[in-house]
C-alpha cells in the first residue's frame, strides 16, 4: 500500500513538473524559392533548437509547383502556414484578410523596403534585387585615360544625359583608336522575348526616377490614363541614346544569352541588366559595378532597387510570437545575416548587415541600397501585360528603326491614355 501511495505521489509530482515546463511551439514556413529550400531548412532548424520551436519549412515554386495554387490548398489544410510569401500588391490583395500587420518590430527600423499598404506595414522583405547601368571598370578606366579629361567613374554617380553622351563618345573613340570593332558601348536587347528589359525595367525609370522611394504619383497617374509629357520625353531621349550606342545586332534580334554574353566576354562597356545576371560572370576577369540610368535630363543619382517578395504572418496563427521572433532574428543576428548572404546568396534589405555578397553586381546593389540611393520599383503595379505586351513592342519598333522617337512618344502616350 505504501509503495502504491508513493507511486501515485511520484506520478502527480511528475505531472506537475511537466505542466510547468515551457511548451514547445511550432512554426510552419511556406515559401516560394525552391533554390533556397535546403539552406533555409538548415537555418530554421538550428534557430528552432535555440528557441525551443519546431520549425517546418515547405517550399513550392519553379516549374514543378505552382505557389499560387498550392498556398490556397495550404490554407484549407488542418495546419495553416504561420509565415508565407506574397509578391507585392497582387499577392496582398488576394491574401489581405489573412495577413497580420507588423507594428513596432525592431526590423522595421532597419529597412526602407518593407511592404506597405494603406500606410501600414504587412511584409518583411525577403531579399533585394536591383539594376542600373552595369559597367566594365577596365573599359571605362581605359577610355577615360584615352579621353584625357580626368573623368572618373565616381564622377558619374550623379549623372546627366549630356554626360552619358560624352562618356559613350569617349568609349567609342577608344574602341576606334584601338581597332576594337567587335566591342559595344552598350549591350541592350529590345526584340521580342526581351520586352521585360524594355517595357518593364527601362520604363520603370519613367515611373520612379527622381522621386522619393514611396512617391507613387506617376504610377497612379498612369493607371488613371494620365501622361506626364515632360517625363516621357526625357525617357525617350535616354532610350534613343542607349539604342544609338547599342550593339545593333543584339539590340534588334538578340536574346538574353547574347545580351549578357557580350558583357560577360568583356566586350561591352555597359549592360542594361540586374544583379540576377551575376551567375553569368563567374569566368569574367574584370571588375564591375553600377551607375544610374539617365532617365531624366539631369539629376540621376540612384539605381532601381526593390524587394520582389515578402514574408507575411498569418494573423490566425497560434505562433505569432515565434513568427515575429524568427523574422527579427533573421534581420538582426549574425546567424541570420550569414544565412542570407553566404548561404542563400541573397542581397539583404537590412542596413545593419555588414557582410558583402561575393558576386559583384549583388555587392553593388547592396552598396547603393545601404547608402539610401534607391529608386522604387513600380513597374509591377502597371496593369497586367501592359509593360511587356503593350509597351515592349513599341520599344522594339523604335529599336528596329521602324518608328521615330516622336512616334515612340506618341504611341506610348496613346497606350497610357487608353487606360483611362
Amino acid at each position: 500500500m505504501k509503495k502504491l501511495l508513493l507511486l501515485l505521489v511520484l506520478v502527480v509530482v511528475a505531472s506537475m513538473i511537466a505542466a510547468c515546463q515551457p511548451k514547445e511551439s511550432t512554426l510552419i514556413i511556406f515559401q516560394n524559392k525552391v533554390e533556397i529550400d535546403a539552406v533555409l531548412r538548415t537555418y530554421a532548424e538550428a534557430w528552432g533548437v535555440e528557441n525551443n520551436v519546431t520549425v517546418e519549412v515547405k517550399s513550392c515554386g519553379g516549374d514543378t509547383c505552382a505557389y499560387g495554387t498550392q498556398i490556397l490548398a495550404e490554407f484549407q489544410a488542418d495546419e495553416q502556414p504561420d509565415i508565407f510569401v506574397i509578391e507585392g500588391m497582387g499577392g496582398y490583395n488576394i491574401y489581405k484578410d489573412k495577413i497580420l500587420e507588423f507594428s513596432g518590430e525592431a526590423w522595421q527600423d532597419d529597412t526602407e523596403l518593407e511592404f506597405i499598404a494603406d500606410g501600414k506595414t504587412y511584409g518583411f522583405p525577403v531579399a533585394v534585387e536591383g539594376w542600373g547601368m552595369a559597367y566594365n571598370e577596365e573599359i571605362l578606366t581605359a577610355a577615360f585615360a584615352h579621353e584625357g579629361t580626368g573623368r572618373t567613374i565616381a564622377s558619374l554617380e550623379d549623372v546627366s544625359q549630356a554626360e552619358y553622351l560624352e562618356v559613350f563618345e569617349a568609349i567609342q573613340a577608344y574602341y576606334d583608336a584601338n581597332s576594337m570593332s567587335d566591342y559595344a558601348v552598350v549591350s541592350m536587347a529590345a526584340a521580342a522575348g526581351m520586352t521585360w528589359v524594355t517595357g518593364l525595367h527601362n520604363f520603370n525609370g519613367y515611373l520612379s526616377a527622381g522621386l522619393s522611394y514611396t512617391d507613387k504619383t506617376v504610377i497612379d497617374n498612369l493607371n488613371d490614363g494620365v501622361v506626364d509629357a515632360a517625363r516621357l520625353t526625357q525617357l525617350a531621349n535616354w532610350v534613343e541614346l542607349l539604342f544609338d550606342y547599342a550593339d545593333p545586332t543584339i539590340l534588334a534580334t538578340g536574346g538574353y544569352n547574347e545580351q549578357v554574353g557580350k558583357f560577360a566576354e568583356g566586350k561591352a562597356a555597359f549592360i542594361h541588366q540586374g544583379n540576377w545576371t551575376d551567375s553569368s560572370y563567374a569566368e569574367s576577369d574584370f571588375d564591375m559595378g553600377y551607375l544610374p540610368h539617365a532617365t531624366l535630363t539631369t539629376g540621376n543619382n540612384k539605381i532601381f532597387i526593390g524587394a520582389p517578395s515578402y514574408y507575411v504572418i498569418n494573423k490566425d496563427s497560434q505562433s505569432v510570437e515565434a513568427a515575429n521572433l524568427f523574422l527579427n532574428d533573421l534581420a538582426a543576428t549574425s546567424e541570420g545575416h550569414n544565412y542570407m548572404v553566404n548561404e542563400a546568396n541573397m542581397v539583404p534589405a537590412f542596413n545593419s548587415v555588414t557582410l558583402v555578397p561575393s558576386t559583384p553586381l549583388s555587392a553593388a546593389v547592396m552598396e547603393w541600397n545601404q547608402a539610401g540611393k534607391a529608386y522604387a520599383w513600380w513597374q509591377n503595379d502597371m496593369p497586367s501585360g501592359f509593360g511587356m505586351d503593350t509597351l515592349g513592342p513599341i520599344y522594339s519598333l523604335f529599336a528596329a528603326g521602324t518608328i521615330t522617337k516622336a512616334q515612340f512618344i506618341t504611341q506610348v502616350t496613346n497606350a497610357i491614355t487608353a487606360l483611362a
